[in-house]
This record gives structure tokens, sequence and C-alpha cells, in this order.
């Protein structure tokens, strides 16, 4: 018989909202879960036989078992060795009901699944080469009939049987056995001696080539260690190896986290619908979060590398032996994660750098979410489908959470709560109020009132205003917070914000004398302090303050907050030239750049003309002291005279104006070409252009800042200049190098730059047609391209033989980069960029419903513009709604974006 299939929602189908208050613990639990794989093309047969029993902690005796699945087709089901029949049973939407359960219980069923036809990317599915496995949030469903849930905890062991040809097998844990079988057929059988939720499941079959090498733990036990590739990306895994061995030291180090099994391994999956997978002991990764070579790769994409396989290891603790209760606590694991990983890039590299990319992320985007219709709290109430839930806030604002409760409790306490928090709930699936609890008790603080950071959205507003006494040598700062009203929550209460901050004389830091308290000369040189907000406004008085001081505000970016004081440009200067805080140096160069572009877009609006705009005089000599700032580090002046991008523009908008915003940058960055011009000359005709790559911070500083310094000097549009652009695409020995030189000729407006621009993309495609990633690097650069008629141009990619449909990361690539990343293309030509992207969702609707839905998010922020552009995308948003099987994960956006 065949189970009914996974329904996707009718038209007039609302699918249900699942909510936090809802929860129940589960009926029955799961002892031992043993799985048997026969993979055979076309089809795979699943065996599995739990060991179940009687929840203890469930509120009432249950005399039923629902099973969740999806796309599954049962073959047969006994428990106790009792072969069950129609009546004992009964098929639901994803569910299968056993009726008449005992306490306890062995359970075997018998499954056939088609990985060939899974188009999803969820369960088990074939990429390329090989069957692989995704699991989370809910994609065990569609392998086998199982409590799909995170507080069902158990102990796997599981053989994998196909042909030969797929010599290697792969599951959870440490190999127990492998051999061979009749009929050209072998098997291997891996036992997981830690209790893990099904979403941690991981199975790989395929012809994969592997590199390998081994970690000593600090209990002096060796791990193997195996990267397990397709042949051809053999040379590709070093940096991947170095860097899980980096992390594996500094989790022991910073930590005191210990790996706890005998081996590591990561496959490297083209097709992938995340960047990676923490499944325990067997990380699946997307192939362009694991490859990386010079000839290949970007310093971007090495520094993703390292970040990513440092995140899915340190997951093996936050996430893996401590893991959520349920998905409403998804931040528990990857914020506290991404926050880890983030201490560990800052770490193996520059600090501020971390800091200002990271910063830059969370208020391009995660501001933006917090201002849309998809806003939530880091712990939401509720959902629909909670893969729409993988979102900006509950990992990277949720990491803030983390990086707020360090700053508050201080480094020694937050590693005592840490490893509480581990050592209470080793092997449990727990909540955020677990994890604060742990960290207040290991501490002594009184948390109560940061928990609203996991229960309230929205982004908080700081006013802050002062008041110098010259006489007294008194200087009063004065704060007061405030949360726009979100959906779930119209008044909020205050937050529990940590501010750091210094205060800036005219030769530098002050002394802080903050009025009752004891300054810090102990563990610093009293210029730093952490204020703690707690009310809707608070006052802070600073003592023998003897001048007027220029207050530097939230270093390090203290909490994720939108901080409104009146700085003066003559302040911001100060702060961009003197302020011990690297950060807030960075920040004054943005709050400088902003200026300046809010200046042309008013001329702009006005109907003023932005050729040859000119900068004031002191703005330029403000840039220019940092290019001549030798003791900065180099990235750091590529981040500072980085102007403020689009996007985050767009955030800051009330009503977004899209070409004001796009040309007044624009002609912002050609004023400073032309002001700058010797200088930058100087700096791009210093560089080594043949030195050998390295992927050092040094390094990968000297090439940012080159390459800041080349994408001005094109802005020039001088000949010679474009013709250096285009020497450093040939002769370049490394991808970064050759991809800023292609972008700066695909996005120059001379014609001369447009000729060479569509010669060097028919040799990039030539040269690198067999390299997936390389390929995506290239649709991606002619999909970003600022210059008109780039929709039809990425139309006509969407034909081209280096396109997939069906590959996750060429959709991101080619689709994904147009409608997000191209603004001033994507929200012109009367709509066609709106039309363009609902076309992509409503096919890509049933075929893979999560980067369907992912899609979506450009449509989303119609409210922020003009009626028109509102009208235009609201239609597009209807046209989706409108069609008859929505899946629930674009359901669900769609429906909120329309509320």
């Amino acid at each position: 018989m065949t189970a009914v299939e996974q329904s996707l929602p009718e038209q007039n189908h609302q699918p249900k909202t699942i909510y936090l208050k809802d929860y129940q613990v589960p009926d029955y639990l799961v002892k031992t879960t043993d799985l048997r794989f026969e993979i055979y093309d076309g089809e795979t047969i699943v065996s599995a036989m739990l060991d179940l029993y009687r929840n203890p902690a469930a509120t009432t005796a249950a005399t039923q078992l629902r099973l969740h699945g999806a796309d599954l087709e049962l073959i047969s089901i006994s428990l106790d060795d009792k072969v069950l029949t129609p009546a004992d049973y009964e098929f639901g939407e994803e569910s299968l009901t056993l009726f008449n359960t005992p306490e306890t219980f062995k359970l075997l069923t018998i499954t056939k699944i088609k990985p060939e036809a899974n188009t999803s990317l969820e369960g088990l599915y074939r990429s390329r080469t090989m069957y692989c496995t995704q699991c989370e949030a809910e994609g065990f469903r569609k392998i086998t009939y199982y409590l799909d849930r995170p507080d069902v905890m158990s102990e796997f062991t599981t053989t994998v049987v196909a042909d030969k040809k797929y010599p290697v097998l792969l599951s959870n844990g440490n190999l127990l056995e492998q051999g061979e079988l009749d009929n050209n057929r072998h098997y291997a059988i891996w036992h997981d001696p830690f209790k893990k939720p099904a979403y941690l499941f991981a199975l790989v079959a395929g012809d994969l080539a592997h590199i390998e090498d081994s970690f000593t733990t600090c209990s002096g036990r060796e791990v193997a260690l195996k990267i397990f590739v397709e042949p051809k990306d053999l040379d590709k895994c070093d940096h991947a190896m170095t860097s899980l061995k980096n992390s594996m030291r500094w989790d022991e180090e910073v930590y005191g986290r210990e790996y706890d099994l005998n081996i590591f391994m990561i496959v490297a999956v083209d097709d992938f619908n995340m960047g990676a997978m923490e499944n325990k002991g067997l990380n699946i990764f997307n192939t362009s979060c694991v490859l990386a070579k010079p000839e290949t790769t970007t310093d971007a994409g090495f520094q993703r590398v390292e970040g990513v396989v440092a995140h899915e290891y340190f997951h093996n603790w936050s996430g893996n032996r401590v893991t959520c209760r349920d998905w409403f606590q998804l931040s528990l694991k990857e914020g506290f994660t991404v926050y880890r990983d983030a201490e560990f890039s800052a770490d193996m590299g520059s600090r501020t750098v971390k800091r200002v990319e990271g910063v830059t992320l969370l208020r391009t985007l995660q501001f933006a979410e917090d201002a849309g219709p998809m806003a939530h709290p880091i712990r939401p109430e509720s959902y629909i489908e909670i893969s729409n839930f993988y979102t900006m806030t509950v990992y990277e604002k949720g990491a803030e959470i983390i990086r707020m409760l360090a700053t508050l409790l201080g480094k020694d306490n937050f590693r005592k709560g840490t490893d509480l928090y581990f050592d209470r709930h080793d092997g449990q699936a727990v909540t955020t109020e677990d994890f604060v609890a742990a960290l207040a008790d290991a501490s002594g603080r009184d948390l109560t009132q940061f928990k609203r950071w996991y229960s309230q959205a929205g982004t908080p507003r700081l006013e802050v205003t002062d008041h110098y006494d010259e006489d007294a040598q008194e200087y009063r700062l004065t704060f007061k917070q405030s949360c726009p009203a979100t959906p779930e929550c119209q008044h909020k209460l205050p937050f529990h914000i940590p501010v750091a901050m210094g205060l800036l004389g005219s030769a530098g830091d002050l002394p802080l004398y903050l009025k009752d308290a004891e300054p810090d000369f102990e563990t610093s040189d009293n210029t730093y302090k952490v204020l703690e907000l707690t009310q809707a406004e608070q006052s802070f008085v600073f003592q023998r303050v003897q001048e007027k001081p220029v207050p530097s505000l939230l270093r390090g970016f203290s909490a994720p907050v939108k901080l409104h004081y009146h700085y003066s440009r003559a302040d911001l200067v100060l702060l961009m030239s003197r302020d011990s805080d690297g950060f807030n140096r960075w920040e004054a160069s943005q709050q400088l750049g902003l200026a300046a572009i809010y200046t042309a877009m008013q001329h702009y609006q006005q109907g003023g003309d932005l050729s040859g705009w000119v900068l004031d005089a002191d703005l330029i000599e403000a840039y220019r002291s940092v290019l001549q700032d030798e003791s900065l580090d180099q990235a750091m002046v590529a981040y500072m005279l980085s102007l403020p991008s689009e996007a985050y523009l767009s955030e800051l908008a009330e009503v977004v104006d899209v070409e004001a915003i796009h040309y007044s940058r624009l002609a912002v960055r050609k004023a400073l070409a032309h002001a700058l011009r010797d200088e930058f000359v100087r700096i791009y005709n210093a560089y080594n252009h043949q030195q050998a790559y390295r992927v050092t911070a040094d390094a990968i500083a000297s090439r940012s800042l080159k390459n800041v310094a080349l994408a001005y000097l094109i802005l020039l549009n001088d000949e010679t200049l474009i013709r250096a652009c285009e020497q450093q695409y040939r002769t370049s020995n490394n991808m970064t190098d050759v991809m800023a030189a292609l972008t700066q000729l695909v996005n120059s407006e001379s014609s001369l730059g447009q000729g060479l621009a569509e010669n060097a993309l028919a040799d990039f495609y030539q040269r690198w047609q067999h390299e997936s990633l390389v390929v995506n690097q290239w649709l991606m650069v002619q999909a970003s391209c600022s210059l008109p008629n780039t929709l039809a141009k990425v139309k006509a990619l969407l034909e081209h033989p280096g396109f997939d449909g069906k590959n996750p990361n060429k959709i991101r690539a080619l689709i994904a980069s147009f409608c997000n990343s191209n603004a001033i293309n994507f929200h012109a030509n009367a709509g066609a960029g709106y039309q363009f992207l609902a076309d992509q969702i409503i096919q890509l609707n049933r075929q893979n419903p999560q980067i369907a839905s992912r899609l979506l998010t450009p449509l989303t922020k119609w409210k922020k513009y003009n009626s028109q552009q509102q009208t235009l995308m609201k239609a597009e948003l209807e046209r989706i709604m409108a069609e008859p099987q929505l899946s629930k994960d674009v359901f669900e956006v769609v429906s909120k974006s329309l509320a």
C-alpha cells in the first residue's frame, strides 16, 4: 500500500500554524534506532527497527503512537514481530498513527523511497555521483516513519548496502564493520554511541576520494580526520583540513570542549540547500563551503570555508551533545554557535575586521528583517514551516545576544556559565531558558530582564543626548530606549542593553570617572567602560572631565541597536582618526559617507545634476588621512574607504528611492576617485602583482586595499587604468584579483571597458566551465552588473549550459544575486524584475520549496517603496498566492507579506 503523499495546501486551504505555547513532551521515546538502507538505482529500501517506550514524563498514558512520514511508500509494518494490518493504523497528512500501542515494544517498518526523484533536497536524495541526506529540520520523515522531533534522542546503528560502484558508504559515529556481498554489492555498519535526534542523522554513498589527517585531543586520544569529495576536487581540501584542526584546538583552549568520536568526517556535496550541516561525526557541506584553492577561490571564499568548517565543528557541543527541545529554540544552538565561530575567526585573523563584517551583515539584512513582515523574536512564538525560520534573526541576532551576555558577565564568568551549561545538560534537549539559567547560576547575575531579548522582536532604538558642565567638569550622558511595535507585541518593555563606551578629548581617550563607581585601573587604563541600560530613560554622569568630550558610543557594536546621537562632522573626523576602538573608527567613516551621500541625494531629488559632483575639502582630507595612516590595518583602510552599501541605505530609508540612492552613492564614489586619484594610483602600483598567493590576514588585507583602489580608479574612465584592470584580469595568479578585475570591467561605463568585459567573460567561461563553483562566480558578476539591460542578460543566462535550474548554488548565483544585489535593475522597467522573480518562485515552489521561499525576500519589502512600485510588487505576491498548490514554505512568507 502507498502512504498519503505530503499534501501541498490548496488555494483555499490554509496550512496549520504551530505554536510554542502548545508544546507537549512526546508520548513515546526511542531507546535505539537500527536502520538498514538497501540502495538501488531508482529506489532505496529502508528498514527501521525502533525500540520504543512510553515517556515517563508524558502527561497522559498514551495508547497510540503518531509517527511522522512524508513521500514514503509503506511496504510492511510489524509490532513485536506481529505484522500489522490497515485496521491497526491510519495515515494522516505527513503522519502514520498506530493504535493500541503497549508500554514498550519494537517496531519494524520497511519503506521504499526514490532519492533520484527527490528535488526538494530534503531527506535522502542524489547529487551528481553520490547519495546523501539533509535531515534538518524535518527531512528525516522523508526517509522513514519516525518521531521526527528534536526532543526525541536515540542511539543509532546504521547499515548501508549498495553496489560497489559506490565504494564509499558513510554514516554517523564509528565504523563497526564493512564487507562484501553477492551481486557486486557491499555494506558498512556505523554506530553512534551518543544519543541524537533524527535531524542529526546522515548517510552518504558515492564514488568519492578523500584526504586524511589526524588530531590528538587534549586527553591524548587520536582522532582520524577525513574530507570526502569528488576525485576532481581532491586538490581543494587542504584549507578545510587546516581550518578543522584549528577549530578543534581552539574549542579545547577557549571552551574546554574535546571531540568525542574516533573519527570526524566532512563530505562536499554540490546540490545542497544550506551552507553545511553538523550531523554527528559526519558533516555534510555545500561544496562552496569546503573547497578552496587560490586559482578558483577568492579570499572571501577562503574565509567562508574557515568560518563554516569551524561553525559545524563547534556544533558538536553547542547543538549535538546539547540540542534543542523544539524548533522554537533554534537560536539556542545557532546563535551560540555563530558567536563561537565569529570569535574563532576573530582570533585567526583581524578582530576588528571580523566585527565590521559581522555588523555590516546584521545592519543590512537582519535590521531589515526586524522591520519587515517576517519579523520575529529570536525565539519565535509560532511558525507554519520551520524552514522559514533559519533566519538572520535566529542566527546573527542570536549571536549578538550571546555576545551581550559575554560582555555583561566578563570572560571568566561567561566561561564558567558555558561550562555549567554543557555539564548540566549533556545528552539533553533543552531551551533558551536553560542556557540563560546556567549563565546566571554560574555568575550570580540576575538575567531576568535580559531574557526579553529572546521574546521581543524588533530593533531597539537608542536616543542619546549629552550635557557638559565646564565649571563642575561633569559630563552627563542620557539614554532613551524604545522599540517599534511588531505584530506580536505593540508595547515593548525596556531591554537590558550593554553600551561599551569611551570619551575622546583633543588628544585621544580620556580616563573615565563615573559618578558613584570605582575607576578601573587594575584591568585597563580606565578609558573603557560598559554602561548597563535597564530603564526606558537613564543618565550617567562622568566627573573630572577637563574638556568637552566626544563620546565613543557602542564600542565594538556592543548591542544590536540603532544608535542616534548628533555627531558633528568634526566629531566624526576626530573619531575616525583618534578613537582607540577600531570598530568606531570605521563607524565614523561610514557616518561621514552617509552624510555625503544624503547631500547628493537631496540635490538629485530636487532635479540637480550629479555629473562632476564635488565633495567638501575637509571630507576629502579626512579620507586622505586614512589612506596615509600607516598605523592602520590595510583591511581596515579598505573598509573605511568603502561607502555604505545601497542595501544599507535602503534599510535606513523610510521610503526607498532606488535611483536616488544608486546615482548619489555613485557620484560620491566618483568624487572621491577624482580627489584621491594620486593616492589610489600609489596604492595600486605599490602592490606586487606577481607575489605568491598567501591566505594570511596581512596578505588578504593587502589585496583588499589594492582592489578597493582599483574599484575607485575604474570610475575615472581613464583608458590607461582600464587597460591596467584588464591586465590584472589576464595575469593574476589568484581568483581574488581575477574576480576583482572582472567585476570592474563588467561594471565599467566606458565602451572600452565593456568591450574588454565581453572578451573577458567569454575567456573566463571557456577557462573554468568545468569548475562549477567558479562558474557560479561568473554568473554572479553578470547578474550584479548595475548597467542597463542586465535583466535581459540574466534571462538569457537561464538558458546557458553553465546554469542549472535544479542546483541551489546556481539559483543563488544568478537569480538571487540579481534580485537581492542589483536594486537599480531589479526595480526598473515597470516591474519586469518583480515579474521575473515571481515566475522563478512559482516554478521552484513544487521543485524546491525551501529555495523558492528564500527567494521571496525582495518582494516582502514592498511596503518600503513608492506607491507605483508597491502596486507592482504586491500584484506579483498576489499572483504567487493564487497558485493552486502552494507549499507551506512559500504560503507562510507570502501570506505574512500581504497581511
